[in-house]
């Protein structure tokens, strides 16, 4: 869907057969910008916006095409855990507006949704209904906020992440992206609730999304894998958003070792595949988005 005013939308783009770069990691940065061990990072977007603007130029500036709102964790159930549920709207908003206000001229802001945590009746207690409203608020949320898509992102259920969907797609005319974590066993690759990667192409393409994949979770190898699996059960759009390698703990410190120019030469084993748009979550840095934007258009 192009933007009304003339200028090409996200889909467009990946139509004319771009690849579209995201942006990195947002904890990460938060993590060395002010935010407290526990803290809410979507409470920032309210009491420290500048650090928030600062982080979406930051890789903005670093080549993305398409950079995350800071609301992962924006839904109901994790904003009451800090007392802020009835700000859902407010916060979801601003943060839309933050990313918006420092995007320069063709490039894109995606609201962000991770999992709520929750397990639907009769699992747990939260209800199909309550799920969808949080999202559908969210959603319009980001709309109103000036973002041009949604991505529904670190998805373990298929049922949640396909409420999220259509959520999107029902109230707003934002792009909808959603990708799921897989983690690899003796069997091969399951989410936490037991989804393949072909079983999360197929169930969130049916849910109605425009483009779907993998985050978080896997170093950059593994992410080839899963993403060769995805792109053998579909020829629509996909997305692969790595962690640089999985997080070990050094001297009281969370690190990732997967260095930029590491991951660099798997990133274009993935443009190659093709993986429409590609991107960084857990560890990566500005430096991993340029090294990854030089090897995938050099």
């Amino acid at each position: 869907m192009a933007v009304s005013d003339g200028k090409l939308g996200i889909l467009d783009r990946l139509a004319a057969g771009d690849t579209l770069i995201f942006d990195g990691a947002t904890g990460t940065y938060l993590q060395n910008n002010g935010l407290e061990p526990g803290g809410s990072p979507e409470l920032m977007n309210a009491s420290n916006p500048d650090v928030i603007k600062g982080m979406a130029k930051h890789y903005f500036d670093a080549g993305s095409d398409i950079v995350l709102t800071n609301t992962f964790g924006g839904n109901k159930f994790m904003l009451e855990r800090y007392g802020a549920g009835d700000r859902l709207f407010e916060l979801n908003r601003l943060a839309a507006e933050h990313a918006r206000s420092v995007a320069p001229e063709g490039k894109f802001v995606s609201g962000s949704i991770g999992p709520t945590g929750e397990f639907i009746e009769p699992l747990g207690t939260a209800t199909e209904d309550e799920l969808y409203d949080t999202f559908a608020e969210m959603c319009k949320a980001f709309e109103v906020g000036g973002a041009d898509a949604v991505m529904i992102e670190t998805q373990l259920a298929i049922e949640e992440a396909a409420i999220a969907v259509r959520a999107a797609k029902e109230n707003t005319g934002l792009v909808v992206m959603a990708t799921m974590v897989f983690d690899k066993g003796p069997r091969g690759y399951f989410t936490m609730m037991g989804v393949t990667p072909e079983q999360a192409v197929e169930g969130l393409e049916e849910a109605g999304a425009d483009v779907v994949g993998t985050n978080c979770g896997n170093g950059i190898e593994r992410m080839v894998e899963i993403a060769t699996r995805m792109r053998a059960a579909t020829d629509k759009y996909l997305v692969v958003q790595s962690n640089a390698g999985l997080p070990i703990i050094k001297k009281g410190e969370t690190c990732y070792l997967e260095t930029p120019e590491f991951m660099a030469k798997y990133y274009r084993q993935l443009a190659d595949l093709p993986i429409n748009i590609l991107g960084g979550c857990c560890g990566t840095t500005a430096d991993h988005i340029r090294a990854l934007i030089q090897s995938v258009r050099s």
